[in-house]
């Protein structure tokens, strides 16, 4: 038969979801904080607590001295008592002993402790376990209800938990009402002292990837992939989708069989309309696809190293907005989807640009066509004039612009030959590790990341903070005004291994070598080793090649005593000199001979018998940190 304890014990773990383990370290820690309160027991003292989750018993253990004679009960044990816990105890010796008694002999204070110290324990315990259950399910799609609604945000019940849906995450025009049911997507989960903080979203675009895993098996299974989600929460969405598998066709397999699959999705966004296109290697294919369902007559790609990534294209007068879209947002998600900044013209528009330039060098030798440009001149008037166009008049439009793109886009790439190759020699200078990092590496913001993935790797931004740090200032110029900054201190605490680096060591030749063969008289400069620094880019080739100077330090080699003798007098008399200008002492025997006589007394001339010369040698003064006599 179980006890009341027991029954009460497991009705917490079940309660609370808990481990038995959890439950039975929160009982054990309320008994040991209940007994230091009502022993009044030091913090220093090691108490230990042992209970049986199946009968409630448990018992206290205290450390204790041992001693001759009981003074402090509660600190002190007789060696008799103290080896009935431990037989090989002695005088001086901790050892834990059980504490007389039970737990029923606690005031009402240690009760009231303990009862607190449980609360806590189990509280801080339900907080981990919850914290550490939705931390895995980060970036998954879960459900809930719709708890209250406030105008900054909805609470939504997990049941164990409650999440938030932030005003900026949740669908436009969407309403929400109370014990609605709500699919989210779990964005964020942050530990706090009040529990685990959920934040949830429907706005996220990496919702829509969830749902298409969810509804079409081919994208669960691997078999379709998934390359770019494109969003504006609420009005439209593209997605470019492609093939692993031969035979598997990914648009139709994302729509499904009369567009049930696609329609689910569309019904769980609140209509959001969802263009899926076909990934294609070829970029001016997969932006003309982009900008569906509109049709494309030219796409023209400019990857200029400042500017970026820019596609010109020209479409039908008909389709122009169509490609548009409503307050320009086709061309927005087209752009999002591809990461080409996208530049959309007419073919009127364009062919009337080519016409007010003609007579530029780059158009020379199409203005050189005369009957090709007099019958684009010709149709451009019956335009002007709202006159019927015929569709071959249109052909001939559409290849005049057609020309005159390409042409334009021959000249740019020859002025950015100059630029490429000032941009090559600065990333010569960078570790070739950086270029083959993802910015997903560096510590920064969701939005930051995504706003620099243009750019690819981490070295493309090392290269413009120092050369082009306005290209970087265009990507961020949504985003708060220190992001520029923080991408900075991102880039200051990343560590790149240059591994194609290599230390480059000068051959010196050593000290005594050279001052053997200094002629005498002479200052002989030799290489301090300790100044000799390797070179931090080994990729530059003059560091291949050859060592950089290293700094010299010269050493002094023995002069006659004729020559010391001299310089010492003349030092002296400078000396004097500056010592007067120093002092203003005009009066002779004053501060000057004092001066002169100390001088004399820091400098002696010794006779070296390892040379065979006489030398001079100074005192340190006392402040330095090497005492004695030293060669001058």
């Amino acid at each position: 038969m179980k006890t009341e304890f027991e029954i009460a014990f497991n009705e917490i773990t079940e309660l609370r979801s808990l481990p038995r383990e959890v439950v039975l370290e929160a009982l054990q820690n309320a008994l040991i904080s209940a007994y230091r309160r009502d022993a009044a027991a030091s913090a220093a003292q090691r108490v230990d607590v042992t209970l049986d989750p199946n009968t409630g018993r448990s018992k206290i253990f205290v450390e204790k001295e041992v001693v001759d004679s009981v003074l402090e009960q509660r600190t002190e044990v007789t060696l008799e008592e103290a080896r009935y816990f431990d037989p090989e105890a002695n005088y001086g010796d901790m050892v834990m002993v059980q504490v007389q008694g039970t737990t029923k002999n606690f005031g009402r204070i240690a009760a009231q402790t303990a009862k607190q110290v449980i609360l806590q324990k189990i509280r801080e315990a339900e907080r981990n376990a919850l914290f550490e259950e939705y931390v895995d399910r980060q970036g998954d799609l879960i459900t809930g209800t719709v708890q209250s609604v406030s105008p900054s945000m909805i609470t939504v019940s997990l049941g164990r938990a409650e999440a938030i849906l932030p005003r900026a995450q949740q669908i436009p025009g969407e309403r929400y009402k109370p014990h609605d049911k709500l699919r989210a997507y779990l964005l964020e989960v942050k530990n706090s002292p009040k529990g685990p903080q959920i934040i949830v979203s429907r706005g996220h675009r990496h919702m829509l990837r969830r749902l298409l895993e969810y509804e079409v098996p081919e994208i669960y299974n691997g078999q379709v992939e998934i390359k770019s989600i494109a969003r504006e929460a609420g009005y439209r969405s593209k997605v470019a989708v492609a093939a692993l598998q031969e035979g598997i066709d990914p648009v139709g397999a994302c729509v499904g069989m009369r567009g049930i699959r696609i329609q689910n999705i569309v019904k769980e966004l609140h209509d959001e309309k969802i263009d899926v296109i076909e990934w294609n290697p070829n970029q001016e294919q997969f932006i003309a696809k982009a900008l569906s369902p509109a049709q494309v007559k030219g796409v023209y790609l400019e990857d200029d190293p400042d500017l970026g990534r820019t596609a010109v294209v020209i479409v039908p007068d008909d389709q122009l907005s169509l490609a548009i879209g409503r307050e320009g947002q086709n061309a927005r998600l087209a752009a999002k989807l591809t990461g080409w900044r996208i530049d959309i013209k007419s073919v009127t528009e364009a062919v009337q640009d080519a016409l007010n330039n003609i007579n530029a060098p780059v158009l020379a030798d199409l203005k050189a066509q005369t009957a090709t440009v007099e019958e684009v001149q010709r149709v451009m008037e019956k335009k002007l004039n709202n006159k019927v166009v015929q569709p071959e008049e249109l052909t001939v439009l559409a290849k005049f612009a057609d020309a005159v793109e390409r042409r334009l886009m021959a000249k740019r790439s020859q002025a950015r030959q100059a630029r490429l190759a000032e941009i090559n020699a600065v990333k010569s200078t960078l570790p070739p590790a950086s270029f083959k990092m993802p910015i997903s590496a560096l510590d920064l913001p969701e939005k930051i990341v995504d706003a620099l993935q243009e750019l690819e790797n981490v070295g493309e931004i090392m290269w413009r903070f120092l050369i082009d740090e306005r290209r970087l200032r265009i990507l961020l110029k949504d985003l708060p005004e220190d992001s520029l900054m923080q991408v900075q201190a991102s880039l200051d605490r990343i560590v790149i291994p240059d591994e194609d680096a290599e230390e480059v060591t000068p051959v010196v030749a050593p000290v005594e070598e050279a001052v053997e063969a200094a002629p005498v008289g002479e200052v002989t400069p030799v290489v301090d080793d300790d100044a000799a620094v390797p070179d931090a880019f080994a990729d530059d080739p003059e560091s291949e090649t050859e060592a950089k100077p290293m700094p010299r330090k010269p050493v002094l080699v023995p002069k006659p005593v004729e020559a010391v003798e001299a310089e010492a007098e003349a030092d002296e008399f400078v000396d004097d000199e500056d010592g007067d200008d120093a002092l203003g002492d005009d009066k002779p025997g004053g501060k000057k001979k004092q001066k002169k006589k100390e001088r004399q007394q820091r400098r002696q001339l010794i006779f070296d018998e390892e040379i065979g010369q006489v030398i001079a040698k100074r005192r340190r003064k006392g402040g330095r940190d090497r005492d004695g006599w030293d060669d001058e």
